[in-house]
């Protein structure tokens, strides 16, 4: 029998080497841990006000700000007027560097795809289901903290 320690083990070894992971793209891509995760989420969630990112992250205004700044810069986001407020402006993904990504990438997206592939779309189901209830409770416990 699996005990929960050895699954809560295996979640932090897990969440270990994708941290590696996403350091090593990070760094050849040169985007800081926060700019990686602010583009993942703008990716997901935008366009959006860099307020509401703030808010989504629990970063300071100012933070957010420099955050912004790099990724502009590095061709990763545009800044662009809000058509329904024209003083607000909204974020947005590029995606002309999104190959440089997905290539980075490349070797854990074919190595998951063939560990999924070994489970019945019943299993997957299941698998879905726990990780996304461990992403909610990670989120709860920020926002706790």
């Amino acid at each position: 029998m699996v005990s929960i320690s050895s699954i809560q083990d295996a979640l932090r070894a897990l969440t270990a080497q994708v941290s590696l992971l996403n350091q090593e793209v990070g760094g050849r891509l040169d985007l800081r841990p926060v700019d990686r995760d602010c583009l993942y989420l703008i990716s997901q969630h935008g366009p959006m006000a860099p307020s509401a990112l703030a808010r989504l992250t629990g970063l300071h205004p100012a933070t957010m700000t420099g955050v912004l700044d790099r990724l502009e810069k590095g061709g990763w986001i545009a800044r662009e007027r809000d058509p329904g407020d024209r003083r607000a402006v909204l974020i947005r993904p590029l995606g002309d560097r999104v190959p440089e990504i997905v290539s980075l990438y490349a070797g854990m997206t074919r190595a998951l795809d063939g560990i999924l592939d070994r489970y019945s779309p019943e299993e997957r189901a299941l698998i879905l289901d726990f990780l996304t209830q461990v992403t909610d409770a990670a989120a709860t416990a920020k926002d706790s903290l």
